[in-house]
Order: C-alpha cells, then sequence, then structure tokens
C-alpha cells in the first residue's frame, strides 16, 4: 500500500523542525486563558470554551492563524475540529457536556492483532478510550461540564489528540492492511525538499562512518555512544521523519537510554545496525515517511529551566575530560549531542527552544543553507555571520522581555575564534539565563 496516495495537497511547504508545534502562540494566549476560567465560574460554558480553544490557536506569521483549531457556533452547541499531526479530531459541546472523538480505521478492515492492540491502549490511557459505533473504532473523550475548568480540559483533550496522532502513524507503520480514515488534512512535502533530505541523510552517515574509523581502537564506547546518538537525535530533529523512521528511531533511544542491564558496547552496536538499515533506505522507502501538518499539543511534557541547565553543565565537564585526555575528534560532537538531547528531551520554554535552535543553525549550517532558512556559519572557510547571529539573538531577546524582564543575552561573551570555542561560550551563556517573570 502506498501512503503517498492518501495525500490530496501537493502545496510546497516551509521546512519546520523538531517535535514541537513550530508556531507561536497567540499574544494573548495568557489573557484567553484566564477570560475562559472566569467564564467556566460564571457559568457561561460555550463562552468558556470558546475562550479555551482561541487560547490554544497557533500562528505562522502575525496574526495569521494556522487553523489548527476551527470553530463554529449552531444554536445552543460549539462544534470545533482540532488538528495534530495525522489525528483530526472533532466535537460538540453543550452547557453540560464536552465530546471529542478521531476516527482511525474502518472497523472491518482491523485484524485480530490490530484489535488486541486497540484493547491494550485502552488500559494505557487515563481519560480518553477506545470504541466502535459499528463502522469505524474511535478514540473517544467524554467529560461533564459542571466542575470543569480550562487546567481540566487541557490534559484530557491533550492526551486524546498526542494518543490519536501516535496510533494512527504506530499502525500505518506496523498494520500494513489497515487504511486510516479522515487523512486529507495531510499535506505532502515538496519533492525537491525530499531529495534533500535523502541526500542529506546520506551523507551524514557517511560521515559518521568516516568518523568511527579516527576513534582508537581500545575504550572507545563512550565516544561511539555519541557519534550514534547524536545521528539520531539530529535526524529526528532536522529531517523529522514520521511514520516507521520515527517509530523505529524513537524505540532505538527509548531502549538504549532505558536498558540498565546491556552493555554499553552492545547498544552501540545495535545502533550501528539500525543506522546502517537507514543507509541502505531506498528513495521511495525513506518518502512514505515524511508529511506535513497541523499541530496544537505539544508532545514533550514541561521541564524546568534548571533541569536543562544541569544537563548542559555535566555535559561540558564531560568535554574537558576528553580535552584533558587528548581526544579532540569527538568534541564537535558532543557539542552538537548537546543541543539534539535537549531538544529531543526538556521540553523547554520558546526562548530556550530558539536560542538551542539557532545554535542548530550554526553547527549544521550547510543543511539550513540547502532548504533556504539562511547559513550563519560558513563551513569551508569556518567563518561566523557574526552580525546576523547577534541580531537573531537580540531579536529573541526584544519579543521575550516583556514576560521575563531580567532576560539579557551576552552576546559580548560569545567566543568567534573557532566553532568549539563558540559552541561553548554559547552554552555557558544559554545555561546561566534569568527567567524571571
Amino acid at each position: 500500500m502506498n501512503w503517498m496516495s492518501f495525500f490530496e495537497s501537493k502545496e510546497s511547504i516551509n521546512h519546520s523542525f523538531g517535535r514541537g508545534i513550530n508556531a507561536q502562540i497567540a499574544d494573548d494566549e495568557e489573557e484567553l486563558f484566564n477570560l475562559s476560567s472566569k467564564e467556566f465560574e460564571n457559568k457561561n460554558i460555550l463562552k468558556a470554551y470558546e475562550y479555551f480553544f482561541k487560547s490554544l490557536q497557533n500562528y505562522s506569521s502575525e496574526n495569521i492563524s494556522n487553523e489548527n483549531i476551527v470553530l463554529e457556533i449552531e444554536n445552543d452547541e460549539l462544534l470545533f475540529t482540532l488538528y495534530q499531526g495525522s489525528a483530526k479530531v472533532t466535537g460538540k459541546v453543550t452547557e453540560k457536556t464536552f465530546y471529542a472523538e478521531v476516527i482511525i480505521v474502518k472497523k472491518f478492515v482491523a485484524n485480530v492483532a490490530l484489535k488486541r492492540y486497540i484493547l491494550e491502549r485502552n488500559y494505557q490511557l487515563t481519560y480518553a478510550n477506545y470504541f466502535s459505533d459499528g463502522e469505524f473504532i474511535k478514540l473517544k473523550l467524554y467529560l461533564d461540564n459542571i466542575t470543569l475548568s480550562p487546567q481540566k480540559i487541557f490534559f484530557p483533550l491533550r492526551e486524546l489528540a498526542l494518543n490519536a496522532d501516535f496510533d494512527k502513524e504506530h499502525i500505518m507503520s506496523e498494520f500494513l492492511d489497515a487504511t486510516l480514515e479522515e487523512t486529507s488534512h495531510i499535506n505532502a512535502i515538496n519533492s525537491d525538499e525530499l531529495q534533500i533530505k535523502y541526500d542529506y541523510l546520506q551523507s551524514t552517515i557517511e560521515e559518521l562512518d568516516a568518523k568511527v574509523l579516527t576513534l582508537p581502537t581500545n575504550d572507545n564506547a563512550g565516544m561511539q555512544a555519541f557519534l550514534y546518538l547524536n545521528i539520531l537525535f539530529k535526524i529526528d530533529y532536522i529531517l523529522v521523519p514520521k511514520y516507521k523512521i520515527y517509530q523505529k528511531l524513537s524505540k532505538k533511544l527509548q531502549a538504549y537510554f532505558g536498558d540498565e542491564h546491556t552493555t554499553i558496547e552492545s547498544k552501540n552496536e545495535e545502533l550501528k545496525r539500525y543506522v546502517g538499515k537507514l543507509k541502505k533506505l531506498s528513495y521511495e522507502e525513506f518518502s512514505s515517511s515524511f508529511y506535513s501538518a497541523k499541530y496544537t499539543f505539544n508532545p514533550i511534557e514541561k521541564s524546568s529551566y534548571e533541569e536543562m541547565s544541569n544537563f548542559i553543565s555535566e555535559s561540558l565537564n564531560k568535554i574537558k575530560w576528553y580535552k584533558n585526555n587528548r581526544y579532540p575528534q569527538i568534541i564537535p560532537t558532543i557539542y552538537s549531542y548537546i543541543a539534539f538531547y535537549a531538544l529531543y528531551n526538556y521540553g523547554v520554554n520558546p526562548v530556550v527552544r530558539e536560542l538551542l535552535h539557532i545554535l542548530v543553525q550554526i553547527q549544521n549550517s550547510s543543511f539550513f543553507a540547502l532548504v533556504e532558512c539562511g547559513s550563519l556559519y560558513d563551513e569551508e572557510k569556518q567563518s561566523f555571520s557574526k552580525r546576523q547571529i547577534i541580531s537573531k539573538l537580540q531579536d529573541v531577546v526584544t519579543n521575550n522581555q516583556e514576560k521575563y524582564k531580567s532576560l539579557v543575552i551576552f552576546s559580548d561573551d560569545l567566543n568567534f575564534t573557532s566553532l568549539n570555542e563558540f559552541s561553548n561560550s554559547y552554552y555557558t551563556m544559554l545555561k546561566n539565563l534569568d527567567f524571571e517573570e
């Protein structure tokens, strides 16, 4: 079955990075959320939900909504559609109840294995649950509005949307005979961009293979780990694969960090085998794992700034160890790994995410130039676009200082003598920012 045949829209799209929303929340998001709370207190249920949904809308450009949420008021009901990747959530709000559902597949196409998977998923969900209406298998959420507030709605709705998206991608990857429903909102990626991504994957793996050969023949397990983990995090953030590639990649990372009983050497071998499989992917196989869609919820749980700051400090200490023990070949990889790991694992605030992205753009300038996102570092000349980098940092401060009064970017403290020195000074700056509101 060719998944690309589901795509109805062939529009050119802007490149997005990582698993976040890749869009800006409304400027008055907090105000809308507070208005929703007041309307719930006043028992104006439909108005409360209207404010709540508007607080979840996001924007790719100023004042132009992505229409990730579409609202319609009809008689005494609020009808809504919410998009989360492959999942299209539709629902209805009345004064008394809230109902939302996602159509997954037709019941008759679900084999025994798929039905078993769906039943098992029901035990893993807190608020939502799977059911069949006779024709379709759906994931639904039902709430009583008597004691609700925006906080009480947010997490159940987020669970519904995120898990519907995950399960549709999982079904597409593992149950090849099943045809997903409601896919017309998904857009194909421009073929030129797909070719760039495929070529970049191949060249990045070739560079990795060459780098592994430069490692010392003994006691190199830690360095191999950084190399293989870094490339997987890089693929996830820069290329943003979906379906089978994403499902397999995330499982490999989860197993690597979650298995405490396997040696690091064995883990490295498993990652090496998987990277080898990625290298052998044909363009057709590769391109079937990509699409563009709208997103409402961030899949990564929020993390404290201190947690990420501590990770940076620990990682910089590891770099010092490799420097002192004269293993310079692994140091650029670790500087790259820090940003990708943080973006994959920490639900950082939008400011930190934006600052990490700027560093990723500098460290991976060749790819960003290919997708016309601008080059901030000339790899051949080993020179920085210093004025442009400082301007980007100042824009981050200017756009967020109203909320974070003490936020200051110490651009004067950045070291532009080499990419390694720059990365070191950038992380030092990043982990010492003040986000007091």
